[in-house]
């Protein structure tokens, strides 16, 4: 499975509709999570550079790929950022997976 925070800003007529006729969108967004095969863990509300998130649970990064354009796609967001998260124990692997791996850096 496979992990991830996607991030989101509502366009200025989306947040009119939604103060005209409130709606919970944590539904409609963990239905379209369950359509590709993963489970929505997380729908928050947040202040500053984004509207919201949610976090979710998908079965590969291609499934978190079509919920962000099929979100994208549907008009009523601006921006989307999408980041895939690490447990502890992935993170401790992919250090241990670097040991002893050099990249040559760019001559200048």
């Amino acid at each position: 499975m496979a992990l991830a925070m996607i991030q989101f800003c509502y366009k200025s007529e989306t947040v009119g509709n939604l103060i005209k006729s409130p709606e919970d969108r944590s539904a409609a967004v963990g239905k379209l999570v369950e359509q590709l095969g993963g489970k929505m863990i997380g729908f928050y509300h947040s202040f500053g550079d984004y509207d919201g998130l949610i976090i979710a649970d998908f079965p590969d990064n291609t499934s978190i790929a079509a919920t962000s354009i099929v979100a994208f796609a549907g008009g009523g967001t601006s921006k989307l950022k999408t980041t895939i998260l690490l447990s502890v124990k992935e993170a401790m692997a992919a250090m241990k997976k670097s040991k002893g791996l050099k990249l040559r850096q760019p001559k200048g």
